[in-house]
């Protein structure tokens, strides 16, 4: 199936370009997801093994998820399980609706296995977002498998006031998400890498915290997981003020990493037009940047707080390399572009490989021993 892809489909879809080409895949997908018998047949081809973690009191059937940026709106939640993953994360969503920047705004650097965005953050807005996924709901058509919710800070939102707009989406989506990302690392929106520094990280997580709790409080249910994404290029005094935040508001884990504004070796002339434009850089040249901070945070944390793993992550051995070094769930974007609708099964069965090669029993036995 993936040999299928890369020899007919891919090259059709790289014709386009490349929000294009996404756009056209999600409404795909969407109308895939509004019938229960197109499920099941893409279920058919690319459901994965079972491959189970629990994390953060959450059951995954296995530990392969969709990242944050291809599902920005919701549109395809019930056909991600179908297509073989464990679970997925939409979004970034914004408390406003936005148009996000000017575009062109995505750029294929295909000979690199790379792409670069300067999306911006477009989205319809929490409350549009949360009409999207009662939509799902009401027709019996919400997955099994956990989803998470991305947050992030509207552009008409100062900065000194994004505490408020970040616990004002939990409070609009908070009967819809598994768990909630707060995202204060993506390179697209201007000063939000500054919500990075310790003291504006920890008056967004304390907003965040005390809605969470209330609601949690006034349903008597337990709260929902939060977790907080970073940046590759943290440095480790920056990193280490974010993990001590972490642990005082007791988060449930780091999403590691979002894309990298750094520029690599580029390995084909050709990529050398697309490298230069702005924004946030992703797949197979993210990689190693990704692993070792993945596996500096475990270090630092010695595994106390769990990681989800995600950049550059193409075949089981990138997988595997990453849950290895601390990783205990993963999550794909570029590789879904570039691998296409297979890779999700094809990394799972391959970890499974890994596991029984190795001589461990599950998933869990083999998180950071590399580190």
């Amino acid at each position: 199936m993936s040999i299928l892809y890369k020899t007919l489909l891919r090259p059709a879809v790289f014709l386009q370009d490349s929000e294009k080409a996404h756009s056209r895949v999600l409404r795909i997908l969407s109308s895939l997801s509004k019938n229960k018998f197109s499920l099941s047949m893409v279920g058919a081809l690319y459901s994965s093994p079972e491959l189970p973690v629990n994390l953060f009191d959450i059951d995954f059937p296995n530990p392969i998820g969709v990242a944050a940026g291809m599902d920005k709106n919701g549109e395809a939640v019930p056909s991600w399980q179908s297509i073989g993953y464990g679970f997925c994360e939409i979004g970034g969503v914004t408390l406003h609706e936005q148009p996000g920047n000017p575009k062109p705004r995505m750029f294929r650097a295909s000979k690199e296995n790379a792409l670069i965005n300067r999306m911006g953050f477009n989205n319809m807005g929490a409350k549009a977002l949360k009409k999207q996924l009662q939509f799902w709901k009401d027709r019996g058509l919400w997955p099994d498998s956990p989803l998470g919710i991305n947050l992030g800070k509207s552009k008409v939102t100062p900065l000194q006031d994004a505490h408020l707009d970040y616990s004002s989406s939990i409070n609009i989506l908070w009967n819809h998400a598994d768990f909630f990302v707060i995202n204060v690392s993506s390179p697209n929106t201007p000063g939000l890498r500054d919500l990075q520094e310790s003291k504006n990280l920890d008056s967004i997580i304390n907003e965040c915290c005390e809605t969470n709790k209330r609601i949690s409080a006034e349903k008597g249910i337990s709260q929902k997981p939060l977790l907080v994404k970073i940046a590759p290029e943290l440095g480790d005094g920056f990193l280490e003020d974010i993990i001590k935040i972490v642990e005082k508001y007791e988060l449930s884990g780091i999403v590691a990493t979002n894309t990298t504004v750094h520029r690599p070796k580029i390995k084909h002339k050709s990529s050398e037009k697309i490298y230069r434009e702005e924004g946030g850089l992703s797949g197979a040249p993210l990689r190693d940047k990704s692993t070792e901070m993945i596996r500096k945070i475990f270090r630092l944390t010695n595994g106390r707080i769990p990681i989800i793993g995600v950049g550059g992550i193409l075949t089981a051995d990138d997988a595997w390399e990453k849950i290895k070094a601390g990783a205990s769930l993963l999550q794909l974007y570029t590789g879904l572009v570039f691998e296409g609708p297979g890779i999700a099964k094809s990394i799972v069965k391959g970890l499974k490989k890994c596991i029984e090669l190795e001589g461990f029993d599950s998933i869990e036995d083999a998180v950071g021993i590399e580190a």
